[in-house]
């Protein structure tokens, strides 16, 4: 049985990851790679993006994958880790984001017991509550992470957060919060080099917003938001395709299904055939099922999503007709789907 494949474009990669540089400039961009690089591969993506200088990552071990294919890059690592995991992101030059003050702790710990320097990004709550510092606590938290700075165990590379993205008005007071923790720590000697509040949707949308760096990745990869508009200069780096098995009674069989990651209530969903748009009536198991079209044959292939498809232009597309985001759609394929470089 032929296996369902999704193919994807290190050039439409590189155009989108100029698009978004444009777009943000005079800031900078951090390519962000969580789950293994929203699913196209951390080590494809890092090997397609030479010109990118920052990667961001959510854990330490991809945080080392990262720096084991680049070691001119800055990395930065955000997710609360193991003092082990902390021990080799130090030694590894990776920049680590700190958003509790046991967290801090136990990374100047780790730097004094290697007698090496931490980099870190200090993270103030500005009310997403996903991890971070209450601004009730911040003072003191900038106290500790001085302290170790000045005893030249720690430097503090920077000053970020996340926003929750659930109205301008919030936003603009969360990042009035973040501008007050900034000056803060300056107030108290301390001098940033990088300020990031904004991830793909802020960064291009809201300007005013943006910091020195922003971290984006989904908008790189081609995935808009959901119920978001078209990004300007930007597509899908990936296309979801699978053959065709069988014909009868009018249907078409492909090779996709449910234990492939596609979800079972897509069914309806409209796809890309041969001949046009057409209709997905069942995901079962291995396979799921077409309307067929005039002409179809064994082996044509058909697009669940892509570029040039007459049916969904992208993973959000299918996502939105499932009260989803365009990320699980990409990051629910398992590795039976084979990842294919076309270019």
């Amino acid at each position: 049985m032929s296996v369902p494949v999704l193919e994807i474009s290190r050039g439409v990669l590189q155009s989108n990851i100029a698009a978004v540089r444009v777009q943000v400039a005079p800031s900078e961009l951090m390519l962000v790679m969580k789950d293994d690089a929203y699913g196209h591969g951390l080590e494809w993506t890092v090997d397609g993006a030479p010109d990118v200088t920052w990667f961001g990552s959510y854990d330490i071990a991809s945080a080392l994958r990262i720096r084991a294919r680049r070691d001119d890059a800055r990395v930065y690592a955000w997710a609360t880790s193991t003092d082990a995991e902390v021990a080799a992101a130090i030694e590894a030059h990776i920049d680590l984001g700190v958003g509790t003050l046991p967290y801090l702790r136990r990374v100047i710990a780790q730097a004094e017991l290697l007698g090496a320097v931490a980099r870190v990004h200090l993270k103030i709550d500005t009310g997403l509550h996903r991890n971070g510092v209450r601004p009730e606590d911040w003072t003191a938290f900038v106290a500790v992470a001085r302290d170790a700075e000045q005893r030249g165990v720690l430097v503090v590379v920077g000053v970020w957060s996340h926003l929750a993205e659930a109205s301008d008005a919030e936003d603009d007071e969360a990042a009035e919060e973040f501008r007050t923790a900034v000056q803060a720590l300056r107030d108290a000697g301390g001098a940033p080099e990088v300020l990031h509040l904004t991830a793909s949707a802020a960064s291009w949308w809201r300007p005013e917003l943006r910091g020195t760096l922003n971290r984006i990745g989904a908008f790189c990869y081609g995935i808009r938001s959901a119920d978001g508009p078209q990004i300007p200069g930007v597509a899908p780096v990936a296309e979801l395709r699978a053959q065709v098995l069988a014909l009868r009674d009018g249907v078409a069989e492909i090779g996709v299904g449910s234990f492939d990651g596609l979800p079972s209530t897509l069914a309806g969903a409209v796809i890309g055939t041969p001949a046009g748009a057409g209709v997905l009536r069942s995901v079962d198991a291995m396979t799921s099922t077409v309307d067929a079209w005039p002409g179809a044959s064994v082996g044509d292939r058909v697009t669940l999503f892509g570029r040039g498809s007459q049916g969904e232009q992208d993973a959000t597309a299918l996502a939105e007709r499932i009260g989803t985001v365009g990320e699980e759609i990409l990051l629910r394929l398992t590795p039976r789907v084979q990842r294919v470089d076309v270019d």
